[in-house]
């Protein structure tokens, strides 16, 4: 009886292809036939999601911490395992090993006038939270610090971004052999300890101030969902601009008995100690310090008038690390294709957390878990898809994408063959649907956003990420009029993908609306979740429909859904921002640039055209000539890469979107060309503008190439 009742609920959606025809939702890469049969499975998969089930995930895996490389992250891959497996599908654990940091010891103390201020360095238990009181609370610590036992004075640096660097010295402010003390934000973590040491500082606070990230912004936890003044933000300082991934093998998987570097060969490892503290420690610190007044732009919300330093007292920072390696444990199902079993499509979210992890990463996991329940329903029903389906759960993301990058180096050849499209999620919230990606792939997320109701209102999910806003942005930035994919900087285990192996990539999830301060704190558990993000966890759900919605159109299209005119746009839109950055030396000359845009604009309209007249035909058409096309279109995205890498750092392969290199998380759009003109290098500039050049006139030949054969059809 239970494998009738699926087949009855197929019967019951006949009328999905009457309601297709009716609302004249074209699906692309579908014609009308194929789009019929394609709108009834995702009907059926759309069904299945519950947010019960979303629910009682979290709060299984936040129940204890699982930090990656210990025994509780195998238990948390261990779990979904066994989950996926029980849905009837075929999974295993790929296990690598990585240098995963932990400290074995942490003192912080300020000696003013003989006095000694000693730094907590912990988060103390809130007494309606009970994992809050969880005896393996994981200490507060940067990832991949160096070791240190400093003595020095205090100087305040802002965000520590370059710039403010500026502002220092201009005031007459040197940190050479000083500590400092930067407040997050502003750039992303690992930015802050790189350019105090490049500055010649020998140590890196990091703290939260509460004007970002605290009681400024609203009520603090238990009582509101905002950083209390004990809360602090880990995270690793890896200087993944050069690369992601295990330290030690760059290049290469990490697995027992391959090859590593030694440590002082790892060009990503930080040379000074840095340590994540609480506004509440960095208080008696900052209300030392003497100097001038800091510009109005860098004072924060503590009480104090905030100076730049340095004052009376000294900074005793000691931090010794334990750099042992330990076991990382990926979790990866698999549906096989029914046609084309060589061209895959992946999906991906970590499992691994700082602590508990409820927001980061498990309500992307609980999500994840869903959408793999809901494709494993569809297989009992009876559903092929024509292309392999792989779902992953990552390791070891938030010591910097390790995890993804290991399986990345490992399988390169392979997924550089074979991998259509990547998939990306992480954590998701109560608020509009966000995406970032490729921009080949902006129309096919419009149209799985305009099929799919938003739960929060009676739009679409596109229409309502659009909508007026009855609040300002907390970021200060207008709200968008019209849905656009947000280029990819890093952060998530898409950048393996699409930044060095240059496959189209998307990253998906619903957008805090509260921005809640617990982000990788001892307080991002299932009591704050339930009580300040999506408390009806309907969201997660929500997730877990547009995921697999959009995996089921990526097997199933007859005709791979990418699209280029939203990428020319795109670029033409980076090249007038280029040329309009201030303080170049020389008027950068674009025109070659320019010129081939345009005949890669002209071949995309030509290959638009063709796909037009070929689309009435897709379902009687050759599957050879099919895969033909097919495989032109998916590996479109690996014509905007080149060797070597970007300058500097040669990992970093795609000529359109990398993350910058003082901004670390923040995407840099035409990054060679960019970042050249920022530093005031005009040769480099001349240099990378020949490669997008390049890259442009490679990818315009593809396409004439799929516009002949669509023309054949």
């Amino acid at each position: 009886m239970r494998n009738l009742r699926p087949f009855a609920a197929i019967a019951a959606l006949a009328g999905t292809a009457a309601l297709y025809s009716a609302t004249n939702n074209s699906i692309r890469g579908f014609d009308a036939a194929s789009a019929a049969v394609e709108a009834r499975w995702e009907e059926a998969a759309r069904a299945v999601p519950e947010s019960g089930r979303v629910r009682r995930v979290m709060e299984k895996l936040s129940n204890q911490a699982h930090l990656a490389g210990t025994p509780q992250s195998k238990e948390a891959a261990e779990y979904l395992l066994a989950q996926l497996r029980e849905f009837g599908l075929d999974a295993h654990i790929e296990q690598y090993e990585a240098m995963l940091p932990q400290p074995k010891s942490r003192l912080l103390e300020m000696t003013v006038n003989g006095k000694v201020f000693t730094a907590k360095l912990n988060e103390p238990a809130v007494d309606e939270d009970k994992n809050s009181k969880d005896p393996g609370m994981v200490p507060t610590f940067n990832a991949y610090s160096g070791d240190g036992d400093v003595k020095a004075p205090l100087v305040y640096v802002n965000y520590g971004v370059p710039a403010d660097y500026e502002t220092l010295a201009a005031k007459g402010i040197d940190v050479k052999g000083k500590i400092v003390i930067a407040r997050y934000g502003g750039s992303w973590r690992g930015i802050k300890p790189k350019v105090a040491a490049e500055h010649g500082a020998v140590g890196c606070l990091i703290y939260s101030d509460p004007r970002d990230d605290g009681y400024f912004q609203g009520d603090v936890y238990p009582k509101g969902p905002f950083r209390p003044r004990d809360g602090v933000q880990r995270g690793s300082v890896m200087d993944m601009v050069l690369y992601p991934g295990d330290p030690l093998s760059p290049g290469w998987a990490s697995e027992p008995g391959s090859k590593r570097l030694t440590i002082p060969e790892a060009s990503t490892l930080m040379k000074i100690p840095v340590m994540p503290i609480s506004y509440a420690d960095a208080l008696p610190l900052l209300e030392n310090l003497d100097g001038p007044v800091a510009p109005e732009a860098w004072r924060g919300a503590l009480p104090i008038t905030y100076h730049m330093g340095p004052g009376t007292g000294t900074v005793h920072f000691k931090l010794e690390m334990d750099n042992a390696t330990r076991p990382l444990y990926d979790v990866i199902a698999t549906i096989k294709g029914s046609e084309f079993p060589d061209q895959w499509i992946l999906f991906g979210n970590h499992h691994d957390a700082w602590v508990h992890g409820a927001d980061d990463p498990l309500s992307g996991v609980s999500a994840q878990l869903e959408t793999a329940r809901s494709l494993a329903t569809l297989t009992r029903q009876g559903w092929k898809p024509k292309r392999t389906i792989m779902m992953a759960f990552w390791d070891g993301e938030e010591y910097g994408l390790v995890g993804s990058t290991e399986f990345m180096e490992k399988h390169a050849d392979e997924l550089n063959q074979k991998l259509v499209t990547y998939i990306n999620s992480d954590s998701t919230a109560n608020g509009r649907i966000g995406a970032g990606g490729s921009h080949t792939l902006e129309t096919f997320v419009k149209e799985i956003l305009r099929d799919i109701p938003d739960v929060d209102s009676n739009k679409s999910l596109l229409d309502a990420a659009v909508a007026p806003r009855t609040t300002p942005r907390r970021n200060g930035t207008a709200a968008p009029t019209e849905f656009h994919l947000s280029p990819l900087g890093s952060g998530s285990d898409y950048t393996p993908f699409l930044q060095h192996l240059g496959i189209a990539s998307l990253n998906v999830g619903f957008d805090a609306e509260t921005g809640g301060g617990i982000y990788h704190s001892n307080y991002d558990d299932f009591y704050w979740y339930s009580h300040f993000s999506d408390k009806d966890f309907t969201h997660g759900p929500a997730l877990a429909k547009v995921t697999a919605t959009a995996v089921l159109r990526l097997a199933n299209a007859p005709l791979l859904p990418f699209e280029f005119g939203r990428l020319t746009a795109s670029i033409s839109t980076y090249l007038d921002e280029i040329e309009k950055l201030p303080n170049q030396k020389t008027k950068l000359d674009l025109t070659a640039v320019r010129a081939e845009l345009k005949k890669l604009q002209k071949s995309s309209a030509d290959l638009e055209k063709a796909w037009g007249a070929a689309n009435t035909k897709l379902s009687t058409a050759s599957p050879q000539k099919l895969a033909a096309i097919n495989q032109i279109l998916f590996q479109s995205e690996r014509n905007l890469t080149l060797d070597p890498g970007l300058p500097g750092r040669p990992w970093f392969r795609h000529r359109i979107y990398a993350p910058g290199k003082y901004t670390g998380y923040a995407v840099k759009t035409l990054p060679g060309i960019r970042e050249a003109v920022e530093l005031n290098q005009p040769q480099e500039a001349v240099e990378q503008s020949k490669q997008v050049v390049q890259v442009l006139a490679t990818l315009g030949g593809q396409l004439e190439q799929a516009a002949k054969l669509l023309g054949a059809l």
